[in-house]
């Protein structure tokens, strides 16, 4: 018991120490876990962990987080993403195994280890690329989207490489086998694997894909597909049917925990289910989570299995970093760094090559390059697997399995390079790819998704025609087909609001996503055409104070205005009268835009607002000034018989002065 909470403490302690360090210098929690498990590495050896032993428990976060993303895709969504998802991820798959396997040719290999090398490293890793496109807001654009697709693919392209990876045995390698199984170790080939923690891993390979818990092993190829099809008719099926009663029986108990329980019991259980038959347990979450998007109790699952999947997430990734083998690393470190940043870099220009044939533009051809360039953790399954059934010599795998965890530890380098590097650059020299604009107006929307087609639609709906830029090209594709007109392009650069005639525009609505990007946008606008009138989209109230200070005055919080009307309805619930509910919500709308002009002014960006004390005490004064005069309004209509939204009667009217009065 001591043993297990002194290594849960220390996983703990390096993840919360890690990780606010690493978000701290803008490199995102992934690469913070990443270094947390590098600076334990010898800490766990000195006292005897088995790391792989814990990253092949801690891959379930893996499972959560598909379970998770399914749960925000609808049947149809994924339906629309077929051709990248059939076609970008077989191509990738594919090309990238057979460039591999060339590659390893020429360095000695034979053909089959040269296969199975490059099965092992056409994949990427799903857990690190979702969770720091997800982290980074880059999950919806073009590049994150087809990323995606490709990671999806990859679950699948795993099932078929695990049942054709054993037609590659080598024959020599048997003997080895032989003596490691006499030795007591199973399939693990040899202590030579286990000096690196590999032999664990190839005996933990085996148990999770089951040569005990697996139903077909040792059925015909129709009866494997039989069983195959109906584990995924049931989790289809009990996903469409069982949820809701299952629900509503754990809620007969009223206890929050038992939820957590339910949901967690759904997860593992499909997971079970799927490993079971021989199937990715990653690739059955994501499927019921696909089947369970338009449940009532979508959103309870999720808040449920959210904490579970970060926590085992952060603990893969520091068990990544920790596997690194730094001895054998020091031995041959530039044929090992050599080898990772080959890998990487012919992956990355194969994504590319694919983003241009796909019709990636701009910056998405780099977002999708980088994100998958690395090998996954689903290498270290194969990789165990291909040791087990003598594909693959364990010294070799031992030097494989340096370059996967080493590329993955190269990956969030990669995001911040295409952050701080060449997304900038990009904006600056990509003039050709955005789109001619032929025809201005005096209204510009910077941003066509769900806050700026909103507004589009509005002044559409009253005869205006707006030019709209966006930088999605699936989101314009699909817009032109209804007849809108939209422009491809970034709205940040000059250039492209010089092409959609700022200068002669009188309302400039930015609606784009990104904090810094609507701030930069805005305070270029304000100082350069300060004629043009400029509504702001604003993420938060602090950010707010930040277009205020870049010297935008109409400025819309994106859930404000829902939350004010949540707050009128309040009203109404409590009974009173809707007319005098609408007046309160703008009463409060009118103080609460007093509230923010004078705390703009106190307001500073490099200070928490908790710590600034001038920011405090003047928003202490302004609440208690709000709540005064709000304070004793809403009683003037609350005994009208009349729900209906009416203006007031002279009989209204009357109650209202009274009501003033008392």
């Amino acid at each position: 018991m001591g043993e297990l909470l002194l290594l849960a403490f220390i996983f703990l302690f390096a993840g919360v120490v890690a990780v606010p360090i690493a978000s701290r210098f803008g490199l995102g929690s992934v690469l913070g876990y990443l270094l947390a498990g590098v600076a334990l590495s010898p800490l766990l050896t000195a006292i005897d962990v088995d790391v792989i032993a814990i990253q092949h428990f801690a891959e379930f976060g893996v499972v959560m987080m598909l379970f998770l993303i399914g749960l925000e895709l609808e049947p149809r969504r994924l339906w629309e993403m077929r051709n990248k998802l059939l076609g970008l991820g077989g191509l990738q798959v594919v090309g990238t195994a057979a460039l591999i396997m060339a590659g390893a040719m020429a360095l000695g290999q034979s053909w089959s280890v040269a296969l199975a090398i490059g099965f092992i490293l056409a994949l990427s890793s799903t857990a690190i690329v979702l969770q720091t496109l997800s982290e980074k807001g880059l999950m919806r654009s073009d590049g994150g989207q087809s990323s995606f697709s490709v990671l999806l693919f990859q679950d699948i392209a795993v099932i078929p490489m695990l049942a054709f990876i054993p037609l590659l045995a080598l024959p020599e390698l048997s003997e080895i086998a032989t003596g490691a199984a006499d030795a007591g170790h199973g399939a693990s080939a040899g202590a030579d694997v286990g000096d690196v923690g590999h032999g664990d891993a190839a005996g933990h390979g085996e148990t999770g894909h089951g040569a005990d818990l697996n139903l077909v092993a040792g059925m015909a190829a129709w009866q494997q597909a039989l069983v195959t099809v109906a584990a995924i008719a049931a989790v289809v099926l009990g996903g469409s049917w069982l949820t809701r009663p299952t629900f509503r029986f754990i809620g007969m108990a009223r206890l929050r925990e038992l939820f957590t329980a339910a949901a967690l019991m759904w997860v593992v259980g499909i997971a079970l289910l799927m490993t079971l038959v021989g199937l990715s347990p990653a690739l059955g979450t994501f499927l019921a989570g696909v089947v369970l998007a338009n449940s009532e109790y979508r959103h309870e699952l999720e808040s449920n299995v959210d904490p579970f999947k970060g926590l085992l997430l952060g603990l893969f990734f520091i068990t990544v970093g920790a596997s690194i083998d730094f001895a054998l690393l020091a031995e041959s470190i530039f044929s090992i760094l050599g080898l990772t940043f080959a890998v990487v870099a012919l992956k990355g220009l194969i994504l590319f090559a694919l983003g241009v044939a796909f019709r990636l533009r701009g910056a998405q051809r780099w977002l999708f390059a980088f994100s998958l360039a690395q090998a996954g953790e689903f290498g270290f399954v194969l990789l165990a697997f291909s040791v087990t059934n003598n594909v693959i010599p364990p010294p070799l795998a031992d030097q494989l399995l340096l370059i996967v965890a080493l590329s993955m530890l190269l990956t969030p380098v990669l995001f911040v390079l295409y952050e701080r590097v060449v997304a900038p650059k990009f904006v600056e020299d990509s003039e050709q790819e955005a789109d001619t604009i032929d025809e201005t107006t005096n209204i510009i929307i910077a941003g066509h998704g769900r806050f700026g087609g909103i507004v589009n639609r509005m002044l559409r709906s009253i005869g205006y025609e707006p030019t709209v830029l966006d930088y999605s090209s699936e989101q314009l594709e699909m817009l032109r087909a209804f007849g809108f007109r939209i422009y491809f392009g970034d709205a940040t650069r000059p250039d492209l609001l010089h092409a959609a005639g700022i200068e002669n525009a009188d309302l400039l609505v930015i609606a784009i996503d990104g904090r810094e990007q609507i701030t930069e946008l805005t305070r270029y606008v304000t100082r350069n055409h300060p004629r043009v009138h400029v509504i702001a989209r604003a993420i938060d109230r602090n950010h707010v104070y930040e277009l205020y200070a870049a010297g935008c005055r109409d400025i819309i919080r994106e859930t404000f205005d829902s939350g004010v009307r949540t707050g009128r309805s309040a009203f109404e619930a409590l009974g009173i009268h809707p007319f005098e509910a609408e007046r309160l919500a703008q009463q409060f709308v009118k103080k609460d835009g007093r509230a923010i002009a004078a705390l703009a002014d106190v307001y500073d960006p490099d200070v928490p607002i908790h710590r600034n004390e001038a920011y405090v005490a003047r928003a202490k004064e302004v609440r208690e000034t709000l709540d005064a005069e709000m304070k004793g309004s809403g009683r003037a209509f609350s005994q009208r018989a009349d729900r209906g939204w009416s203006p007031p009667s002279l009989e209204d009217v009357k109650a209202e002065e009274e009501d003033g009065k008392s």
